[in-house]
C-alpha cells in the first residue's frame, strides 16, 4: 500500500488486477458530502447524468456508482471501462452541507482498492485547509490509453453546488426534469437527537407522496447470505395503539389504512450495489387519524440469516418530498453496540407526522443483544418515545398467531 501526497500521480494499468476499482472515504469532526464529477476533455460536466452523488448514485452506463468499501462511510465502485469516450476525468469532491469550513475537519483519507486490496491512500485534514467549504480530492484521468489517479487535495470557497457551476453544470431551483438540472436540496442529520421539520405544502401542486428509502451495503465478510436487512415502520396513532408493516406479507396500503405501503422486499446487498427497501408515506396522514402520527423506521437483521453486526452494513434513511430531501446518516458504527453480532435491530430514524409538517429525527438506537423484540413507540406529551419491548414478528408470520406474536406481551400491533 502506497501512501500518496498532494499531486502525486499513479497508473492503474498493472496495479488493477480486476474490472472494478473501489474508492472508500472517511471524515471526522464535520459532516460532508461526497461527489463524482464526469468531466469532459474541457473539464466540463457536459452531461449531467455523469455527476455522482447522493440524490443520483449511478452513472447511465454503470461506471460509477455511490457504494462505500467495508469500513469507509462512503465511496464510489469505478469500471472504467464503461465509461463513454467523452468522459476524460472523474473528480473527487467532498464539500460541507452547513455553516462550518474545512478548517474544522478533523482527520480523513481517500484510498484506493482493488477487490478488497488497499492500493493507495491519500491523507487529509483540517490543518490542509483554511475557509474553504469544499475541496477536489482527487482525480481519474486517461494518459496513453490508460487510466490514472492524481491526489488533488485543492479547496474550494463555494460549498456543492459552487463546485457544480465550476464544472459547467446546473443546480435546480424548481422540480428539475429528469436528467437535466441537478437537485442539491439536502439536509443531513448524523447525531442522535437532531430534528429537521418539512414543512408539508398545500393545493394541487403539492407533493402527492412522502418516499422513504433505507440502504445498507454489503459487510465485506465474504458470505452473501447474511446480507438481508429487512426494512420494518411502526406507525403510533394518536389514541397510542400501534399499527406496523413490513414486506412482504404486511405491505400496508397508500390510499386505505394504514397509509404506509412498503414497495417490496429485497434479498441482499452486493459488492457493487446497496440494497436499498422503500417506503411510501401518504402526506396527509394525521388527516385521515385525526392527528399527529409517530412513525419509527428501522432494520433488522433475522436469526435466520446468521449472527451478523447489523452495524457492519452501515444502514441509512433518505426521505423525500417534493424537492426536500433529508438524510439520516447517524453512523451506527460509534455505537456500543457496533461489534455485537447479536444485535439484530437498529432504528434509523423516527418522524411526527401533523396536519402541516413533518418533524424527522436520527436515532442510533439498537435492540438489546441477543433480543428480537420490535421497536416500539409511545406519547410523550408531543413527543416520542422509544423501547424495544414491542411482540417478537418477523416477515412471513400470521401476526394473528398468538404464539409467534408473543402471547405473553402486553402490547399489540392492531389489523
Amino acid at each position: 500500500m502506497e501512501n500518496l501526497i498532494k499531486g502525486q500521480r499513479l497508473a492503474l494499468s498493472g496495479l488493477v488486477t480486476g474490472n472494478v476499482v473501489q474508492l472508500g472515504l472517511a471524515s471526522a469532526g464535520v459532516a460532508l458530502d461526497f461527489a463524482c464529477f464526469g468531466l469532459d476533455a474541457g473539464g466540463k460536466l457536459s452531461d449531467d447524468r455523469y455527476m455522482t452523488f447522493f440524490n443520483q448514485p449511478r452513472t447511465p452506463c454503470g461506471g460509477v456508482e455511490a457504494a462505500a468499501p467495508a469500513g469507509d462511510i462512503a465511496g464510489f465502485s469505478y469500471q472504467l471501462e464503461r465509461l463513454p469516450a467523452s468522459i476524460e476525468r472523474l473528480v473527487v469532491t467532498a464539500a460541507i452541507d452547513g455553516d462550518a469550513t474545512m478548517a474544522q475537519l478533523g482527520s480523513g483519507y481517500l484510498r484506493l482498492l482493488d477487490g478488497g486490496r488497499e492500493l493507495a491512500r491519500y491523507a487529509y485534514g483540517g490543518a490542509d485547509f483554511s475557509q474553504e467549504k469544499a475541496v477536489m480530492l482527487g482525480e481519474f484521468y486517461r494518459k496513453d490509453g490508460g487510466w490514472r489517479f492524481m491526489a488533488v487535495g485543492q479547496g474550494f470557497n463555494g460549498g456543492l453546488d459552487s463546485l457544480v457551476a465550476h464544472f459547467g453544470g446546473e443546480v435546480a431551483q424548481a422540480a428539475p426534469e429528469p436528467a437535466a438540472k441537478i437537485s442539491l436540496s439536502k439536509i443531513s442529520l448524523t447525531k442522535a437527537g437532531q430534528t429537521h421539520k418539512v414543512s408539508l405544502e398545500k393545493g394541487a401542486g403539492a407533493p402527492k407522496k412522502l418516499i422513504v428509502k433505507a440502504s445498507w451495503v454489503d459487510n465485506g465478510d465474504g458470505d452473501d447470505d447474511n446480507d438481508d436487512l429487512d426494512l420494518r415502520v411502526g406507525i403510533l396513532l394518536p389514541n397510542g395503539q400501534m399499527r406496523f408493516i413490513q414486506a412482504p406479507d404486511t405491505a400496508g396500503s397508500f390510499d386505505a389504512m394504514p397509509y404506509v405501503r412498503h414497495l417490496g422486499d429485497v434479498a441482499g446487498a452486493s459488492g457493487k450495489e446497496p440494497a436499498t427497501e422503500t417506503v411510501e408515506v401518504n402526506p396527509a396522514l394525521a388527516h385521515h387519524y385525526g392527528g399527529t402520527v409517530g412513525l419509527v423506521f428501522s432494520v433488522y437483521s433475522a436469526l435466520a440469516n446468521g449472527a451478523v453486526s447489523v452495524a457492519s452494513m452501515r444502514p441509512k434513511m433518505v426521505m423525500q418530498y417534493g424537492e426536500q430531501t433529508v438524510e439520516c446518516a447517524f453512523d451506527f458504527r460509534l455505537s456500543t453496540a457496533a461489534e455485537d453480532d447479536t444485535v439484530y435491530s437498529y432504528v434509523i430514524g423516527m418522524a411526527r407526522i401533523t396536519g402541516d409538517s413533518i418533524i424527522l429525527e436520527p436515532s442510533g438506537k439498537t435492540s438489546e443483544p441477543g433480543s428480537e423484540a420490535t421497536p416500539w413507540l409511545s406519547w410523550q406529551g408531543e413527543n416520542l418515545q422509544l423501547a424495544f419491548n414491542g411482540p417478537v414478528v418477523f416477515k412471513g408470520e400470521d401476526k394473528d398467531d398468538e404464539d409467534d406474536f408473543n402471547a405473553d406481551n402486553p402490547r399489540r400491533y392492531i389489523a
